[in-house]
């Protein structure tokens, strides 16, 4: 009992030493901040990388508003509040400013320009009279930049996890949402639509929390919890999304000549080699970026060890350890159908030891074939031997057998995967270790770690 209480006490005292690392993670501020000056996203700073403009490109933008006329989802009734920033405008004017491409000019207030305007104009005219001087002309543009927000998706995708045993455990709970913009730049010249681009941007939202609640002893409850939860502020959300809408518009002109580098050999940077990538592997990702095709050949080679823990007629068996090979066909991205090959051992004390070999044809089935990460199932058929006089000897009994197991496969490159696997195999006879006896057939456990290498054409694109 006393144990059982210091296990507990021991539990609770992890659990403070947790929450206390957690401090920076849990806002617990109780007073005022400062103003800071607003964050630099990762899309600004590629923005602001970009190799120079021969020219800048002077542009007016009007009105680059939200266009979904969305409120933001509320559980606990109707809220008024619209799910994005209606400040798009000032976004997308400073991103413009950002990139060194665009000389962005005033429109989308011009009538306080021209009022005000005007008031100069009159001042001038009442205290100097005919000796007032005019205001320079008013810039105009070449090109007029289009669009808006068009699209905000809540709840594309909502998950969570939760784990809890005897009033101890924790949870957590995400959910994406997806927020698209459009960008488009129109000849004042002739009305022409010079290029049309869009980008879009996940926004997330998660928490996390963890708690106990236990009667340590009669009359003692212990209770304890933390947690936290983290938007993604959608601002900056609709920032990166507009700021990468620039990048593709400047990157995409330059490739239709609409406008020109400084230097032609910087068409080369880094920044537009990225932008190619990305580009090329979008009809290979899905919504969310994550690739959608079958990265495995159509025929694959596995060469792993496996460990064996033997259970049949002898007691205290051990683990015995062997290695194996593969030779895979894969028809589609997620079957897969393997024919393995294993040298082990049986294994059981000082009573048991004999050398032992196996062949089986394995159905594998991969749960997310697209990602590097897979879980895997898999069933099997085939026969086992009993090694006679040496560890190559293949001339014993053979009895039928099958499996049925599940594992992993982590995908490092594109044709190699480290895979690993436990396997239940049941032996159809009750002789393999040369003693029969007692109601139950002799089986053995394997787990199996190794690599696999694919090669050929992959079958089953999607």
């Amino acid at each position: 009992m006393r144990f059982i209480q210091a296990a507990w006490w021991g539990l609770f005292f992890i659990l403070i030493i947790t929450i206390n690392g957690c401090g920076i993670l849990i806002n617990q501020t109780v007073g005022p901040t400062e103003a800071r000056l607003g964050d630099i996203t990762t899309t600004n700073t590629v923005l602001r990388s970009l190799p120079s403009p021969k020219e800048p490109v002077v542009v007016a933008v009007y009105k680059f508003r939200d266009q979904t006329g969305q409120y933001k989802p509320s559980v606990n009734g109707t809220s008024w509040s619209t799910a994005v920033t209606q400040g798009a405008t000032t976004i997308l004017i400073k991103a413009l400013e950002d990139s060194k491409w665009f000389v962005p000019i005033e429109r989308e207030n011009v009538g306080n320009l021209l009022n005000e305007r005007k008031i100069i104009r009159s001042s001038r005219t009442q205290y100097q009279g005919d000796a007032a001087t005019g205001l320079p002309p008013l810039l105009y543009a070449g090109v007029i930049l289009e669009g808006g927000i068009i699209s905000y998706d809540a709840n594309v995708i909502t998950g969570g996890a939760g784990l809890r045993y005897f009033g101890t455990g924790g949870s957590g709970q995400y959910r994406q949402d997806r927020i698209t913009v459009y960008l488009r730049a129109i000849s004042t010249s002739n009305g022409k639509v010079l290029k049309t681009v869009y980008t879009s941007k996940t926004i997330l939202s998660q928490s996390l929390d963890a708690g106990i609640f236990r009667f340590v002893k009669f009359g003692r409850l212990l209770e304890a919890e933390t947690g936290m939860t983290y938007n993604e502020p959608s601002e900056m959300a609709v920032t990166e999304a507009i700021e990468k809408a620039v990048q593709s518009m400047i990157i995409e002109g330059v490739n239709d000549g609409l406008w020109e580098l400084e230097e032609a050999r910087e068409e080369v940077s880094q920044a537009f080699l990225d932008y190619k990538k990305e580009k090329e592997s979008l009809p290979e990702s899905d919504l969310f970026g994550k690739r959608k095709t079958n990265r495995r050949g159509g025929l694959g080679l596995g060469l792993g060890t496996s460990s064996v823990q033997y259970q049949g007629d002898f007691p205290n068996p051990n683990i015995r350890t062997g290695i194996g090979l593969k030779a895979q066909f894969n028809p589609s991205p997620k079957v897969g159908i393997s024919a393995d090959f294993s040298l082990s051992k049986f294994g059981a004390a000082e009573f048991y030891n004999a050398d032992i070999s196996s062949l089986d044809i394995n159905f594998n089935y991969r749960f997310l074939p697209f990602e590097n990460f897979t879980p895997i199932a898999k069933v099997g058929f085939g026969g086992i031997t009993s090694n006679v006089n040496s560890r190559f000897d293949f001339g014993g009994n053979y009895y039928a057998k099958m499996d049925v197991g599940g594992g992993f496969e982590y995908m490092l490159n594109d044709n190699i995967g480290l895979m690993g696997t436990v396997d239940y195999n049941y032996i159809f006879s009750d002789e393999i270790d040369n003693v029969s006896q007692g109601r139950y057939n002799d089986f053995y456990w394997k787990i199996n770690v190794g690599l696999n290498f694919y090669f050929g054409t992959a079958l089953g694109a999607k």
